[in-house]
């Protein structure tokens, strides 16, 4: 207690806050199965043993499909699994709706945390609430944006009964003529093959980034140790839907990227940290640029990453781009 005692005076409250989870981690390390969260997740610490209403038996099997759009011009095809884990917190929307008399394709990852609620309820409402943004066509950055920062506000606001915290990365795609915009909140990732080429279109965010860690302590919050860098001790990714408890310091602002649609794209791969925690980039890529079937090309990558000791769910959506010599030869995919 002396040592304690002086250390209290010498730091901030919220740095001996840090140092209590850190004293609490040391015992229970990392909550099994999930790397993003530690164990004394967002309750924080009451509430530990407690386990989602929404989760999926481990033996549930792997689910994948596909289609195409009506103006062929692109194809789609997903995969998913528990892969080893006991629960499911992964969620993956592949839509194609008309807006304006455009075809729009919208593909999108949401990879849960502190239970299945927050993938869930992204899965269910992101799209259709950037659909009906006024500005959807005439300005899809900011509307890409402001769905994403509403969807937030709502599902936080549906969250004030839960005793327990969730929250949900999210990775996604949307087709507009011509145009491919990838936005990102936390650490599942678009990579398309370009030219040949696989070019990563999203940043994890991870706490440990200079700008991420910056932000975090500007708004007064901390990053720390704890079997990998966490905001608070607690959380492995730095932007993320949800995450009520975080959420001064946990923003689901998007990164936004835009891409020209031409005879260059080949196709784009958006996936949780299942797959990308043991499949580079460059591997993901190659391993797909013969298999013409978007489907097939979503399961391949899912069977690999599961294969390859994958410890988390493992969900994957490709999309292929049908531009120009590319239409005939691959008309009948997805």
């Amino acid at each position: 207690m002396i040592t304690w005692n002086l250390l209290h005076a010498r730091i901030s409250c919220t740095h001996a806050i840090a140092l209590l989870f850190l004293h609490f981690l040391l015992l229970v390390k990392v909550e099994p199965g999930n790397p993003e969260y530690s164990i004394c997740d967002m309750g924080y610490l009451n509430s530990v043993l407690s386990s989602s209403s929404q989760v999926h038996a481990a033996e549930d099997s792997p689910v994948s499909g596909g289609g195409l759009s009506q103006n062929g011009k692109f194809s789609y095809g997903y995969a998913s699994s528990p892969g080893k884990r006991s629960s499911m917190e992964d969620f993956y929307e592949t839509k194609i709706d008309g807006v304006d008399g455009e075809i729009v394709g919208l593909f999108g990852v949401f990879d849960g945390h502190g239970g299945a609620r927050a993938a869930e309820y992204v899965k269910q409402n992101l799209f259709s609430n950037l659909i009906r943004h006024p500005k959807f066509i005439s300005d899809t950055k900011s509307a890409i944006a402001d769905a994403y920062s509403h969807t937030d506000s709502e599902f936080l606001k549906s969250e004030n009964t839960q005793n327990r915290d969730a929250g949900s990365t999210a990775s996604t795609a949307i087709l507009v003529g011509d145009r491919l915009l990838v936005a990102n909140v936390g650490d599942s990732r678009a990579v398309i093959c370009r030219g040949g080429n696989a070019i990563a279109v999203s940043r994890d965010h991870k706490p440990d980034q200079t700008d991420e860690r910056r932000r975090i302590e500007d708004a007064g919050g901390f990053v720390m140790w704890a079997g990998t860098w966490r905001v608070g001790g607690v959380l492995a990714v730095s932007r993320a839907f949800g995450d009520r408890l975080l959420k001064q310091y946990v923003v689901a602002d998007p990164e936004i990227q835009e891409e020209k649609v031409d005879s260059s794209l080949e196709f784009l791969i958006l996936a949780s940290d299942g797959l990308w925690d043991v499949v580079s980039n460059e591997e993901a890529v190659a391993m797909i640029k013969p298999i013409e079937d978007a489907e097939e090309a979503a399961k391949r990558l899912m069977q690999e990453a599961y294969q390859r000791g994958s410890s988390d769910n493992i969900t994957c959506v490709v999309v292929r781009f049908l531009t120009n010599q590319c239409a005939s030869s691959h008309s009948n995919s997805g």
